[in-house]
């Protein structure tokens, strides 16, 4: 038991670089997942995942694989991905989930090219799924300081992320702090997917904020309880997802959401039947 659950983390090193990386981002991502999936914008949140993709491929294009210029390509390219789909549907009559579309699909192929362009089918395997076994020292000084700024603004803007997530209605009126609100929320997401495209590429990263989630929203309806639950399952699942790779000798990222996605058909008959028991019974 010992060498099947323990033995890998002691060792080998980048067995304990990617369980930090994973702990890490799991405690910054999941609380994130947890506002997206409350403000109806988890699928907004899949495409910034690939709006990131332009912005990482122009910075491998100009450095090869280094950390640090693809990380700033990636959270310009977001950003401004994301400010330009709300502009969009803000002076114009396309909604924003369809400009949001727009935005990601045209980012999405431009990014391939990109990387088609100079690197080889590695190179682009690489940044559309990343490899959280090669995390080096600076992808996780990275990942904790991306953890760390997240820590600091939700806990410094709790209530007004709260209120801006629950009824952003009556936010509005009673405060003129939504719209900022709402920008640092982007910054967050954009943030953290730049923080997860270093561990699990451009096509997963988004799975580090939404399945944890959805997982709990079945077990609670509180948002600081939904918030503790999410990071236990992202946790719990990140750690089992590594040993299975390890052991069976595969990627490391898909194992990462299938051990996270395998027992959401047992949660959803779960929840149902916990609902069907809470359900008061007609009189005869």
């Amino acid at each position: 038991m010992y060498d099947a659950v323990v033995g890998p983390f002691v060792q080998y090193g980048f067995m304990q670089r990617a369980l930090l990386g994973s702990v890490v981002l799991s405690v910054s991502c999941a609380p994130v997942g947890v506002f997206l999936m409350l403000r109806r914008m988890s699928l907004t949140g899949d495409a910034m995942s690939h709006a990131i993709l332009p912005g990482a491929a122009l910075g491998f294009l100009l450095f090869g694989l280094d950390i640090l210029p693809m990380t700033i390509g990636g959270l310009v390219v977001g950003l401004v991905v994301a400010l330009g789909s709300g502009l969009v549907s803000r002076f114009t009559v396309q909604k924003e989930d369809a400009s949001m579309a727009a935005f990601y699909l045209i980012s999405l192929a431009v990014g391939v090219l990109l990387v088609s362009w100079r690197g080889s089918s590695v190179d682009l395997m690489h940044v559309l799924f990343g490899s959280v076994l090669a995390l080096n020292d600076e992808a996780i000084g990275l990942i904790v300081s991306i953890a760390a700024v997240t820590f600091l603004a939700v806990g410094f803007c709790w209530r007004g992320l709260v209120a801006e997530c629950l009824d952003p209605l009556f936010l509005r009126s009673v405060s003129r702090i939504g719209g900022p609100v709402h920008f640092l929320f982007l910054v967050l997401v954009v943030l953290n997917l730049v923080g997860g495209f270093q561990a699990l590429g451009t096509l997963l990263s988004v799975g580090l904020m939404m399945l944890p989630a959805v997982a709990a929203r079945f077990w609670s309806n509180d948002v600081r309880t939904l918030c503790l639950i999410a990071i236990a399952i992202a946790v719990v699942s990140s750690l089992g997802g590594l040993l299975l790779s390890y052991h069976a000798s595969m990627p490391s990222g898909p194992h990462h959401h299938a051990r996270r996605g395998r027992l959401h058909p047992v949660r959803i008959f779960w929840s149902k039947r916990r609902a069907c028991e809470r359900a008061p019974v007609a009189p005869p």
